[in-house]
């Protein structure tokens, strides 16, 4: 069984480019127009405010999917529209959409996908992986260092409750947002990152609130296919700063959610590290 998506022209942008190459300057800031102190103040990037899980006693919340309708389709409008925009826009390091992929035969569902761009233009790994857990180092390549225009939109939970889409809201750098932003070396079609309070620098440590973001997300979504994933530093996370994988699973692909338990065992006996999409 072949899969194939419709080819888009993929280029190279400059911001995509090795740090060592000089980008055009647009005035003001470094001219990179990133996300840290010389180019946030005054920035402007879409903002979709989630409803907050309503609290119960004992230190718990509770998570509901509410049914009212949101101001925009937070999958395929937001997430999906505006990763193809950027696609249109020659972000991406290589065009995914032209990988050969496929279908292995067999109970499992494997998919296969020749994706040599990922290996022959993926940014290298800054970083000795000897631990797990590594303190951050502003000085190696982090998601602040990126240009806003990889960024679809600020994530965060509604002041007053209420789901909200605002399509140019200002970058409160105070309150250090969450933001979704495209994975520039994708795996896959609609491949983004949701990078939790990403002005605070904070490692590749997931924690309780970061981890309810991610539900958030996943709440959001709405989409069986929706698959939202984490990988330590020494699970092939390349980039040492606090991040989540995100991405839309082909239907054809067998879930784990429908796996059985003895099946699921039988599998982690021969795989070790990998990356796990729930």
């Amino acid at each position: 069984m072949m899969l194939r998506i419709k080819r888009v022209p993929t280029v190279v942008s400059n911001y995509q480019k090795d740090e060592g190459e000089d980008a055009a300057r647009r005035g003001g800031g470094c001219g990179r127009n990133c996300l840290q102190k010389c180019c946030i103040p005054g920035a402007k990037l879409p903002l979709y405010t989630f409803k907050r899980a309503e609290e119960i006693p004992g230190d718990k919340c509770v998570l509901e999917h509410d049914d009212n309708q949101a101001p925009v389709a937070f999958l395929d409008s937001l997430l999906l529209g505006q990763w193809e925009d950027r696609m249109q826009r020659g972000l991406f390091r290589y065009d995914v959409t032209a990988c050969e992929t496929k279908v292995i035969p067999g109970r499992c569902g494997f998919m296969a996908q020749l994706n040599e761009g990922r290996h022959l233009k993926k940014r290298p790994t800054e970083f000795r992986v000897d631990k797990v857990l590594q303190p951050f180092d502003g000085n190696k390549f982090n998601f602040t260092k990126v240009g806003q225009e990889e960024v679809l939109f600020q994530f965060d939970a509604s002041e007053d409750g209420e789901v909200q889409f605002f399509p140019d809201a200002p970058v409160d750098a105070d309150s250090s947002p969450s933001v979704v932003a495209i994975n520039v070396s994708p795996i896959e079609y609609g491949h983004v990152l949701l990078i939790p309070r990403i002005l605070e620098c904070l490692p590749q440590r997931i924690d309780r609130e970061s981890f309810l973001l991610a539900l958030y997300m996943a709440i959001e979504a709405g989409n069986p296919y929706f698959r939202l994933g984490y990988n330590s530093l020494g699970a092939f996370a390349t980039i040492n700063h606090l991040h989540f994988q995100v991405n839309i699973w082909c239907p054809a692909i067998y879930m784990i959610s429908e796996a059985t338990a003895a099946f699921i065992y039988e599998i982690s006996t021969i795989v070790l590290n990998h990356d796990v999409f729930l």
